[in-house]
């Protein structure tokens, strides 16, 4: 069994930055992946559905995630998903061609691997076809909402534990019973999971959580390295930052990605409102000042945090 290179903590959903014409902007990538590195983050999860991958082609997925590989190598790992076909040659070629890329696993999306109708048996089954596609690629799995949401039980978590393939699992399911469930079902095992939800994020911890991989790394990703990294040795500063994120994060409602987008430019990057899942013309006045509202009150809480205990 090769053993987990997955650190524990922070991976962020990466956005994809566009140009005016609609094509991937690597000038505004780079300084976005320099961005989460900058704010202490333990690795990188490119190609995700925050990346737009649906409305990506094959190569511009396979050349998205070789340049985050690239533009990080060294300092924080990456990892990538991209899995977005129905039929077994679909996904064998993107999980080949983005392992090709270097990054330390590929992602599977869950819902990718059986309809909504068919049982865990037929996920399972066809998982084990498509493991043995792509013998020795370390992988990851993604519980993507898009286009339906498929959790996967305990029992079929431990499936996949047990076969030393799977390293990570980006947990969508929003409910600590379950989590907690899912947690004794890998336990000892390689596979790590991170909690996507961000208001059941301390509470996952405490359970056992590996951290946190979700949409909200995109606006507050320094709160959640500190949270992840230091909420035994600090109680006081980790409620209140839950309090604060768990709050935060209906900001995910609003007009994502593009209102990510817009904090990243006022946090000064290079980047635009441009998107291919959304219409950034729709983001409108309101939406912007909940935004700026929700930016001001971050300093409130960085401030009160000073007050309590050391910054990280």
């Amino acid at each position: 069994m090769i053993a987990n290179s997955i650190p524990s903590g922070v991976w962020p959903t990466m956005i994809t930055s566009f140009t005016d014409s609609l094509e991937v902007d690597y000038h505004a990538l780079e300084q976005l992946v320099e961005w989460y590195i900058g704010q202490g983050v333990q690795g990188l999860f490119a190609v995700c559905q925050s990346s737009e991958m649906f409305y990506l082609s094959l190569e511009e997925r396979v050349k998205l995630a070789r340049f985050v590989q690239n533009q990080a190598a060294g300092r924080v790992p990456v990892i990538a998903s991209g899995h977005i076909s129905d039929g077994p040659e679909g996904q064998a070629e993107e999980i080949g061609r983005i392992a090709d890329t270097g990054v330390a696993a590929v992602v599977l999306v869950s819902n990718r691997l059986a309809k909504q109708s068919e049982s865990d048996d037929v996920w399972m089954e066809r998982t084990q076809r498509l493991l043995e596609r792509v013998p020795g690629v370390p992988l990851g799995i993604y519980e993507c909402p898009y286009p339906y949401k498929r959790l996967l039980s305990p029992q079929t978590l431990r499936w996949c534990a047990e076969t030393g393939r799977f390293w990570f699992l980006k947990d969508t399911c929003c409910s600590l019973p379950q989590l907690a469930a899912k947690l004794e079902a890998v336990k000892g095992s390689p596979l790590q999971i991170f909690n996507a939800n961000s208001a059941t994020l301390l509470a996952s911890l405490k359970l056992g959580a590996a951290g946190f991989s979700g949409v909200m790394a995109n606006f507050h990703p320094d709160l959640y390295v500190r949270l992840t990294a230091r909420w035994q040795e600090e109680p006081e500063a980790a409620e209140a930052i839950q309090a604060f994120i768990g709050a935060a994060s209906l900001i995910e409602l609003q007009q994502y990605p593009v209102n990510a987008k817009y904090h990243l430019g006022r946090k000064g990057l290079d980047i635009g409102l441009h998107c291919r899942s959304k219409d950034a013309a729709v983001f409108g006045g309101n939406h912007r000042l909940e935004v700026e509202q929700l930016d001001e009150l971050y300093v409130l809480v960085k401030r009160y945090l000073q007050t309590v205990s050391q910054p990280c």
